[in-house]
């Protein structure tokens, strides 16, 4: 049976950028002017006052500096804190679709392949702006493949679970060689009027191609060793906004449904978990997570990648071992392991390995054990 190896990545970001200082900026001026037209009841203690944020708070709490984004000037309009997104013909390219193909064809060309060779597409992703049909099918149109294509989502663990899918299709020789994409436009689903959350999330398109060993032409290329998932209910991260909402219109605007999470129990749970979940298997695998060359782990939170590595590494571990990429590029959701890895897979010795693992709601991990062949 063929070994399925990683031979190309490709990513793409929007050219804005939106600061700490500059979204604290427009949020603080948003709740200044909440608190003057709701003085009366914030006396009257029948709500409270909303608390401004800070360019130290947001740091301190999560690494973040800065994020990709489009619709950067309605995002900073204090007045509407949202992001225009106008709609677009049938027969024009979705944004997902535009964005991904950007980053499909950077991966295509550094694992030296034409869309000849590529039998299907997998878009999975944190949110898609359309439930058909499938963005993988667009993209599969638009590059003229042949074969197969479909969209999935596991919230962050998109990507990784995506891989596991690619991986299976291959190696029950239903495909030879995979393009998995990650088109995460985010911004609709962040409430930017929310202190604990307005500041978490950016935008980041990623692409890989899986493709079995004896196929593979492309110059840096990873093998991958084992692939371990595990999903476990949690309410403490959601979002509402679906299909149904439309049922009951008297809900349709409210924050839930967007992004909302109970912070503090997700640190608490998640970094435990994805921890032993890392540990056990490079164990499964009689690798020492010490001699590990790289972890490129969801970019969600710095402290929890940090604590994450100092368990598997010990404290003192060189930064570079566990790359972090959110400070520029905030959470991705299912694309910041494939940023980190896209940007930080270099330097890995042949025969070394490395991993690859995500975290996010449902609960849901996805870990890939992966080893530099050339």
């Amino acid at each position: 049976m063929s070994n399925v190896v990683i031979s190309g990545s490709g990513l793409f970001h929007p050219e804005e950028s939106i600061s700490n200082d500059e979204l604290v900026a427009s949020f603080n001026t948003y709740v200044a002017n909440y608190n003057i037209r709701h003085a009366a009841e914030i006396t009257a203690g029948k709500i409270d006052a909303l608390k401004e944020s800070s360019s130290e708070f947001i740091e301190k709490a999560s690494g973040i500096k800065s994020r990709y984004i489009r619709n950067k000037f309605d995002i900073l309009d204090h007045e509407k804190m949202w992001p225009f997104i106008p709609e677009r013909e049938d027969n024009a390219l979705s944004m997902q679709a535009e964005a991904g193909l950007i980053a499909a064809k950077e991966a295509l060309k550094n694992a030296n392949k034409s869309t000849a060779d590529i039998d299907a597409v997998i878009v999975s992703c944190t949110h898609k702006q359309r439930d058909y049909p499938s963005i993988a099918i667009e993209i599969q149109n638009a590059l003229g493949i042949t074969g197969y294509a479909y969209d999935m989502g596991v919230a962050c663990s998109s990507a990784t679970f995506a891989i596991q899918a690619a991986y299976n299709a291959i190696k029950a020789e239903t495909a030879s060689a995979i393009l998995v994409v990650v088109p995460e436009i985010i911004a609709g689903q962040v409430n930017y009027r929310d202190r604990d959350s307005h500041f978490i999330f950016g935008e980041a398109d990623v692409a890989i191609i899986l493709e079995r060993e004896e196929t593979c032409v492309a110059e840096d290329v990873f093998q991958v060793i084992d692939i371990n998932l595990l999903t476990q209910f949690s309410n403490n991260i959601r979002n509402n906004r679906g299909a149904f909402n439309r049922c009951a219109p008297e809900g349709m605007d409210l924050a839930d449904k967007m992004f909302y999470q109970n912070g503090r129990k997700v640190f608490k749970e998640v970094l435990p978990l994805a921890s032993s979940f890392i540990n056990e298997q490079l164990q499964k695998n009689h690798i020492d997570p010490k001699k590990v060359a790289r972890y490129w782990l969801h970019q969600a939170n710095s402290n929890m990648n940090r604590v994450i590595a100092e368990h598997l590494m010990g404290k003192g571990y060189a930064l570079e071992r566990a790359p972090i990429v959110l400070d520029e590029f905030a959470n991705t959701g299912a694309a910041g392991s494939i940023v980190a890895f896209y940007k930080y897979h270099q330097g890995i010795a042949s025969g070394e390995y490395a991993v690859l693992c995500s975290f996010g709601a449902g609960y849901s991990i996805g870990c890939i054990i992966l080893q530099k062949l050339n």
